[in-house]
Parts: structure tokens; sequence; C-alpha cells
């Protein structure tokens, strides 16, 4: 042993720097890691495709009479400026909805907005499933806009927390209401979105408005079908797929699940949207499902077709394939046989569960004040490594950066490859900057990437749905 090495000294240890993002400027030097900051300073990156947002996105509106005021101010708030009062290291003025995104947001024809009887609160209270009584006439005002689809972009619907016994199932009723919209709403091709109010939390009573603006703006202009940024460094020619699995309600486990594929079409992760692939026979080991190798290949297979349509037929030089559980040998062999025409393909399991943990030290040996920094990766093996996608962003904010989470160790997610031979760091880089595709949030990053981020929220979504189509959906639908 050396003089010179020291038992705490991680030879394979590496820092990733922070993922940059593109906007609307095609200048190579108009990215930022920040992406309300590139927002603001070159556009969305939605203005350079053909396929534009409307202008102005026109709201609709569904609430009772209260409501439908509040709902009404919501949008002209969209309009407005507002300073930050939270969370300063990171975020910035919100200059109103046009000086971001180039568009405005107005209401809608007053034929689209639905106006919810008063007697409906006394109809919840009296029912013993007030779930069903609320969701019947929710999914009913959402139908009745179907016949003014033209004339709107995007559904505001009202949430009074006075209903707040009636936003889930009892114990024998596995029913979650903000699904249940969601997924009646994607079946008509409605983007929605749900705004609740009576508690300070939420969008209609939170103290710092730049805050829900800023979120509320992203996720309205997304789901008009924006794309607010994109990745500035993505590997060409690429598909990224995530796939994870939902039980459908009220049947025996070993029935059916409702299998969910979310797609990142683009390299540059723009184009996002998803299949879902209901299967029979499903084998469950230790509570997870697993596919036969027929089963995969079906997946895989309707993947690979909507990548293919999005881009004049041709087939990506590479898949990327994330999963939370381990990857069988059929569903290997599945994932082969799908992509036999692929030249690289790259099989990973992504954990957030494990024993692994990771504390900072100062070079004086003692445990540092703060956490370890984002984008740490430790390889354990030549195809595994733990990927640190929480902690401190040096380069935005003051000092010694900015902690999304606040306080708490920040635990890595564990990356293990099945299949591929590409350079680890480089799919635990491409990794960390999928965890700031999330277009459904104003922060700069999301602890898993967008793949299974989406694949999981959909798949909670999908397994709700009345009927499941073999066609593709965009993504927006279930933001």
């Amino acid at each position: 042993m050396t003089t010179e090495f020291q038992p705490y000294h991680l030879p394979q240890h590496r820092r990733l720097g922070e993922p940059e993002l593109k906007f609307g400027n095609p200048e190579p030097a108009a990215t930022d890691v920040h992406p309300l900051r590139g927002l603001l300073d070159y556009g969305p990156f939605g203005k350079l495709r053909l396929a534009s947002v409307p202008s102005p996105i026109r709201i609709a509106f569904i609430g009772q009479a209260s409501m439908l005021a509040r709902l009404r101010q919501l949008g002209r708030e969209l309009q407005t400026k507002h300073d930050p009062k939270e969370r300063r290291q990171f975020l910035i003025t919100y200059p109103g909805f046009t000086r971001v995104f180039g568009t405005s947001v107005a209401p809608a024809d007053e034929k689209t907005t639905i106006m919810l009887p008063d007697g409906l609160d006394q109809e919840i209270v009296a029912s013993n499933v007030p779930h069903r009584v609320l969701a019947d006439v929710l999914t009913g005002a959402i139908s009745s806009l179907r016949s003014q689809r033209h004339a709107f972009d995007v559904v505001f619907l009202g949430l009074d927390e006075k209903w707040s016994a009636a936003f889930e199932g009892n114990d024998t009723d596995d029913f979650d209401l903000h699904d249940y919209l969601k997924a009646y709403s994607a079946s008509a091709g409605i983007s929605l979105q749900i705004v609740r109010g009576g508690q300070s939390q939420r969008a209609l009573d939170y103290f710092c408005r730049c805050s829900v603006m800023w979120r509320l703006a992203i996720a309205t202009y997304t789901k008009a079908g924006g794309v607010p940024w994109a990745l500035a460094d993505a590997v060409p020619d690429t598909a990224y797929i995530g796939i994870d699995y939902a039980l459908r309600p009220n049947v025996a486990p070993s029935e059916r699940f409702a299998i969910c594929c979310a797609q990142v079409f683009d390299s540059d992760g723009a184009g996002l949207e998803f299949i879902a692939y209901e299967a029979d026979d499903i084998r469950i080991d230790r509570s997870n499902p697993y596919l036969r190798e027929d089963q995969m290949l079906r997946v895989m297979s309707r993947s690979l077709q909507i990548y293919q349509h999005r881009h004049a037929g041709a087939v990506p030089a590479r898949v990327v394939v994330h999963k939370n559980t381990e990857f069988r040998r059929d569903e290997v062999n599945g994932c082969m046989a799908a992509f036999s025409n692929v030249k690289d393909v790259e099989l990973l399991q992504v954990q957030t569960r494990h024993g692994w943990q990771g504390v900072l030290f100062s070079e004086s040996g003692k445990a540092d004040g703060y956490p370890s920094h984002r984008g740490q990766a430790l390889a354990l093996g030549e195809n595994e490594a733990l990927l640190w996608t929480q902690g401190i962003i040096p380069t935005i904010g003051k000092g010694s950066g900015y902690y999304k989470e606040g306080k708490g160790i920040p635990r890595p997610l564990l990356i293990t490859r099945y299949a591929g031979r590409g350079d680890f760091y480089d799919l635990c880089r491409e990794t960390l900057a999928l965890t700031k595709m999330n277009w459904n949030n104003d922060g700069p990053y999301t602890q898993m990437p967008v793949t299974l981020e989406y694949a999981n929220v959909l798949a909670q979504v999908v397994k709700r749905m009345p009927k499941l189509e073999a066609r593709p959906y965009p993504v927006r639908l279930f933001m």
C-alpha cells in the first residue's frame, strides 16, 4: 500500500455534469441546465416545430358557480407577473404566459363552460357510494363537451375540498377519482387539468402564486400540444421505452394486468407517446409480474411500430428499455426478437429500493453538513452502478448550490444492465438527463427517468380506462 492511497478512495467514482436542455432557439449555445430560465431566455422548444400550439390556447371550464369564478381568475393569473416567495435559489419570476410561451390563454366559447348543480353537495352527503355519484356527474360533464371539441384546447375542472369524501373508494371498491377522470377524458381525446381548492397547498389557495403559475403554465402549454424543452445532448436515433405494470381493479391478481409502455420516441426526448397492452396469464413472483417471451415480443414490437410511424418507417439505431424489476430470460428474448434489426439494445433495471446510501465527507474526514451532489456515479461492476439523481446541483442557486428536496440524505438509483454493450457511464449520464424531462412539474429534476416516471403514472390511470384500444396515446392526455 502506497502512502498516497486512502481507504475511502473510490477509483470507479465519477461526477457527471448537470445535463443541458435545449429550447426554442436553434443556436448550439442556446441551452441551459435550468428549465425555467431556459424557457424565459429562449422560449419553448415547440416553437421550432411545424405543429405549433393554438393561439390563444382556449380553456373550457367545469365546476359549480363559485368554483367557475375562481377558475376564470386562475386563467387571468396565468397572464400576469408573479415573484417567487419560496425556493428562491431556484424559482425565478414568472413574467406571464405570453412572455414565456409566445401565445396566450383565454376562455373558450361560453358553450364550453359546464356549471355543476349546487344540489350535488347534498347528493354526495346522502349517498352510500359518494365517489360514484361525483364520478358520474363529472364524467357526464366531460362527455357533454365532446360535441364542442373543436371549440377548446384544454379543460380546467375544479374539485372542491368539501367533496373529499368522494375522492376515493371504500375498502371493497378500488377507486381513485383523479385517475378515473384522467382515464375517461383521455379516452375522449380531451386534455384535462384538474384544479383543487380548499386547502392552502392546493393550486387555488397556495401562497406562492409564482410557483403555481410556472407549474400550471407548463402543464397547460404541454396539454395543448406544446413541447417546453428537449434534451440537448441525446444520442441520435435512439428510442427510449419505459415499461410498468398495473393490476386491474376488483379482479384477482392472477387474472389481468394492464401493461403500460411510456415512450420517448425522439432521441431528444421531444416526442412522447405510449401504448397500453392487456395480457392474461401473467406470471407473478413476489408480487412482481413478468411477461412471457411472446407477450414481451408483442409489447416491444408495437412500441417499435410507433417509432417507425413517426420516423417515416426508419428503424432506430439504438433502443434503451427501462424497467423497475429484473429482466427474466423470456423477457430478454422477447425484446431481442422485437429489436432484431436494431444495432444496439440496452435493457436496464432501475431500482429505488436497495441498501445503498452515500454521505458527503469534507476534506477533514468528517461528515459534511450538505448532501452529496446530484450526478455522482459509482460502478459496482461491469453491468451495475449507483447513480445519484437527487442531491445538490452546484450550477443552480448560490453558495453550495440548490437541493430540491431541502433535507434528508439522497438515495441513489441502482442501475443493472441485462443486455447491451455501451459505456456504462454514458448510460448513467443518459438516465440522469431523462430525469429532467417530466413536463408536469416546475422543478429541476425528478428522481426517476421520465420513461419510468410516466410509465408508473400511466399504468395507474390506464387500468381504470373502460376500454383499451390498440393505438398510441399522447402522454399529454394523462398528465
